[in-house]
């Protein structure tokens, strides 16, 4: 599942092709991911077009829910049709406010658009990059973390490796799945993922389907 760019190599992706093959896989490593597929079938294929917008909506949805930040995103869309750099970078702050964007979330939406605009950050060139360069080039900027690159490897480059450690809803699911006591460390919920290398993108789909599966029975 890996090839070679330079003498780095980088994680093959997944694609609707291979997609229930590996959870399939993955089933099969393990029992707790086998009773998943079991009980709710087949998790939903997340992804997301390797685009600008999409690391805005993954920026709007750091630490709020995913409804507030799909609310932000189509205010923006509504205000500019296509959000691209350029039209980001004519906003007004009052005007991204009256989107429901935070003081915060601005600063790093602009510096973002200033860094594609200015040939810093080339996206289409990420699709051939290793993870941790990817990581690297966008963790430089302020206000993208792990927890964004994470996402956006997950779901814009459709990379099959990632385990978002910082994902509150992938890690308790993990510890609701493992039955582990709610107080256990990062270093032990890591050491769980790398058992399911090299698909741990593919479990972590598996755990959200479990978490959103299991909170639907609970309305």
């Amino acid at each position: 599942m890996k090839r070679k760019a330079g003498n780095t190599s980088v994680t093959t992706g997944f694609n609707k092709k291979n997609y229930k093959y590996l959870c399939d896989q993955l089933a099969g490593m393990d029992p707790d991911l086998k009773h998943i597929l079991d009980t709710h079938g087949y998790p939903p294929m997340w992804t997301r077009e390797n685009s600008f917008e999409s690391l805005v909506h993954i920026i709007l949805e750091q630490q709020v829910s995913l409804a507030s930040a799909l609310a932000a995103l189509n205010k923006l869309k509504e205000k500019l049709g296509n959000i691209v750099p350029e039209s980001i970078l004519g906003l007004t702050d009052e005007e991204m406010r009256a989107c429901f964007v935070s003081r915060q979330k601005m600063g790093y939406i602009r510096g973002l658009a200033l860094s594609i605009k200015n040939k810093e950050i080339d996206l289409n060139a990420f699709t051939a990059m290793p993870d941790e360069e990817v990581r690297n080039s966008l963790v430089s900027l302020k206000g993208i973390g792990n927890w964004t690159v994470d996402v956006y490897l997950m779901f814009s480059l459709q990379r099959a490796d990632v385990f978002p450690v910082g994902d509150l809803a992938a890690v308790n699911a993990l510890k609701r799945l493992k039955q582990l006591d709610l107080s256990t460390i990062r270093e032990a919920i890591l050491a769980i993922s790398e058992t399911w290398k090299p698909f741990r993108t593919i479990a972590s789909m598996m755990l959200w389907h479990y978490y959103l599966s299991n909170n639907k029975k609970r309305v």
